[in-house]
């Protein structure tokens, strides 16, 4: 994979209009798009279908969570929508159900870990025993015992994170933030470059290109900086 296909775009916009003109602004650079819970109910679903009509590669952050059958429900309809990437919660007897249910279908299935926006508190207080670091890897091993495409998790967790699951599963790392950016309500964030060195396989970055004034010369940052990661000759 060349950077472009590593670094997906959230979505983060209230309508399809901006949406419209975000992608059509960021053009051939960009070729991954996140659409998550805000845009889907702006009616994102018909735009995804369109984006990857069009070639795009679509994560639809969806984080699905319920009982098994109405989880396989779920994903078997949304693996006929053209996706590329689906997250759920990273529960054991979900991501059965979900693996089951896409089989064949080349939908990859992303276990989300434990939110980039929570700390060890925030762990606490929602009633887990665990800290961050040591949920995320628990949750990597039942993700790979499941048989998941890959995981969700901070870049904070990406090296810990390859070492349980191994070389070929997926690892997805929003709260991205290049120097000097802020870091908004991400608590565990790092830059696009130590990601990737950190063994991520995929960077999902939204604010710091969607709010920027011109988000085609972001992503274009962005991408320059991912390649010198994945190539350090190209330094």
């Amino acid at each position: 994979m060349d950077a472009r296909e590593r670094l997906i775009v959230g979505l983060d916009v209230p309508t399809i209009d901006e949406a419209e003109r975000l992608v059509s602004a960021l053009g051939d650079d960009i070729l991954f798009y996140k659409i998550g819970y805000q845009l889907v109910f702006a009616g994102g679903l018909e735009f995804a279908r369109d984006l990857a009509a069009s070639g795009k590669k679509i994560f639809l952050d969806m984080k699905l969570l319920d009982i098994d059958n109405t989880v396989a429900s779920g994903v078997e309809n949304i693996a006929k929508m053209g996706m590329s990437m689906l997250t759920l919660h990273a529960y054991p007897k979900a991501m059965k159900a979900a693996v089951e249910a896409a089989a064949g279908s080349g939908l990859c299935l992303l276990g989300v870990t434990v939110l980039t926006s929570m700390d060890a508190g925030d762990l606490a207080e929602a009633g887990y025993s665990q800290d961050p670091h040591s949920l995320v890897l628990r949750r990597a091993e039942q993700a790979r015992a499941a048989g998941m495409g890959g995981i969700v998790c901070s870049a904070e967790e990406a090296a810990a994170v390859r070492e349980i699951v191994g070389p070929d599963m997926a690892i997805v790392t929003p709260g991205i933030r290049p120097d000097g950016s802020d870091k908004g309500d991400q608590k565990r964030v790092m830059t696009p470059f130590d990601a990737l060195k950190a063994g991520a396989t995929h960077l999902v970055v939204g604010r710091p290109v969607v709010k920027a004034p011109d988000p085609r010369d972001a992503a274009r940052a962005i991408l320059s900086e991912m390649v010198t990661a994945l190539w350090p000759a190209n330094r």
